[in-house]
């Protein structure tokens, strides 16, 4: 049997396969190496293995956030080994994760739009180029946490519609210090910026949220997409709930690239178990 993974900072989707057959889905906690010491990654594993039995693995794909160096990598590989003592174990990032999903074994490029943003151009093979996002602090453009981050900045320094200040004020009622505390001081900010975001779906049909929202996916065609050798020619496939939720303003501005959009799917686990079944 195999068993794929697919893991985020908050949470990790495994599907277990027998004779190309999914036989089970399971999810436990996010399992990024920057989050976590080998022991506790090794730790939320064990829970895993308390309903499967670890011993009948042959082989664990396993597609991270965070691993995206061959340090990060082997320091989660260690982790996985101690639970499953017979498998092969592959450890890869979460952008081959993307590309192998929607791609699978064909060239084209592949971008993930989520609480963060990246994207590559893909050989069918391997990602053969690579412009890289910078994080929340320098770049992601077209994420989650840079939207929101623009909607904050738009709200507190009263650049939003009446309208739109009212049902913002309404919805999440924090103080001056409570936003800075929890952008410079606690934990994981970039998904605290990205939890805004879902006032953005909510309100995408206003014309001042549409034009935030395009202005940031151009953003990103400009600073990455268009950038990548002859991008014009490949399909751009995404991945990611910002691509998925928001697929009609990106395939307008697609279109304003000369950029052909191919799938847009929320999460690739589906796509990982076709890739490594072969079906």
């Amino acid at each position: 049997m195999i068993l794929i993974a697919d893991s985020g900072s908050t949470k990790t989707d495994w599907r277990l396969i027998s004779n190309s057959v999914e036989i089970s889905q399971h999810i436990t906690k996010g399992l990024n190496p920057y989050h976590l010491s080998e022991n506790q990654i090794s730790d939320e594993v064990f829970v895993l293995t308390k309903k499967i039995d670890a011993t009948k693995i042959s082989a664990l794909f396993f597609y991270g956030a965070g691993c995206s160096t061959e340090t990060k990598k082997q320091h989660v590989k260690n982790a996985l080994q101690k639970n499953f003592v017979n498998a092969h174990i592959e450890v890869e990032h979460d952008l081959l994760a993307a590309a192998r999903a929607t791609c699978l074994n064909q060239k084209g490029m592949a971008a993930i739009l989520g609480t963060g943003a990246n994207s590559c151009l893909f050989n069918g093979k391997e990602i053969i180029e690579n412009i890289p996002s910078l994080g929340y602090l320098l770049g992601d453009e077209g994420s989650g946490a840079y939207m929101g981050r623009m909607l904050l900045v738009q709200y507190l320094q009263h650049e939003l519609p009446n309208n739109l200040m009212e049902a913002f004020k309404k919805n999440y009622p924090f103080s001056l210090e409570q936003l800075l505390d929890s952008v410079y001081k606690q934990s994981m900010p970039s998904r605290y910026l990205a939890s805004f975001a879902p006032f953005l779906l909510q309100h995408k049909n206003h014309s001042h949220i549409r034009l935030l929202v395009e202005d940031a996916f151009q953003l990103f065609f400009t600073r990455y997409i268009c950038k990548y050798t002859n991008y014009h020619t490949f399909p751009l496939h995404f991945v990611g709930s910002i691509a998925f939720y928001h697929h009609e303003t990106l395939q307008y501005v697609a279109e304003k690239n000369n950029v052909h959009i191919g799938k847009i799917i929320e999460k690739p686990i589906a796509g990982l178990v076709l890739y490594h079944t072969g079906i």
